[in-house]
């Protein structure tokens, strides 16, 4: 089982996060939330990481707060500075990583996914990215800075990482240097989540494995 532990950041801020350790293992990967917090979800999430040889950190963006009310979810995503909470917190976690492991990779989900577009372009440690139904703001982040081996996962119903904007992403990615993985799934958006309504086991089962196999190809 994993545990909560405390981790520094830049400028000298601590941060709280769930750590679940593969012993051994000198592969690790930070687990970013959905806009609902650092619910057992993710937490869960972190630890069939381990199970499967990553140590893995995710960090808790919303310091405590948990939520399984979409408009209060919605609230404190929109409150959150992304690319600050990339910057300490995130960046932070895989500095944490990094003292045991050799390389480090980010993934995400929702809002987590968007928040692993902006790692993969801000955070030097951060070896690979899996972006799971996120997509952040140009502005934040451009995808075309992407120079890491890169991985996504999106739903073809999806409210609001529409086909349209994969697109668009997959087209901005076009002549990266490093490997892209777009992926796209006859599923709702959340079809990872086991909790939510739209889960959809077909779609989560392969995503995880295409995951496996691409962290383990390039970590």
């Amino acid at each position: 089982m994993g545990k909560m532990i405390e981790f520094g950041c830049p400028g000298g801020s601590m941060a709280e996060g769930y750590l679940a350790e593969a012993p051994g293992s000198r592969a690790g990967v930070v687990v970013i939330q959905e806009w609902w917090g650092l619910n057992d979800q993710i937490k869960g999430t972190a630890e069939r990481f381990a199970d499967a040889g990553f140590t893995a950190l995710a960090p808790d963006l919303y310091h405590g707060r948990v939520t399984q009310e979409p408009d209060e979810a919605n609230h404190m995503m929109e409150g959150l500075d992304w690319v600050g909470a990339t910057e300490v917190e995130i960046q932070g976690a895989c500095t944490r990583l990094k003292e045991s492991c050799d390389k480090v990779g980010v993934t995400g989900f929702c809002l987590g996914g968007a928040l692993t577009v902006i790692a993969c372009v801000k955070i030097p440690e951060c070896a690979a990215g899996v972006s799971f139904y996120g997509i952040p703001p140009k502005e934040q982040a451009d995808p075309a800075d992407i120079a890491v081996p890169f991985q996504g996962h999106f739903a073809n119903t999806d409210w609001w990482c529409t086909p349209e904007l994969v697109t668009a992403l997959e087209n901005t990615m076009k002549g990266a240097a490093s490997p892209v993985e777009i992926h796209r799934y006859d599923a709702e958006h959340a079809f990872f989540n086991e909790q939510d309504d739209a889960h959809h086991p077909e779609s989560a089962a392969l995503s995880w494995e295409r995951t496996l196999a691409f962290f383990r190809a390039h970590l």
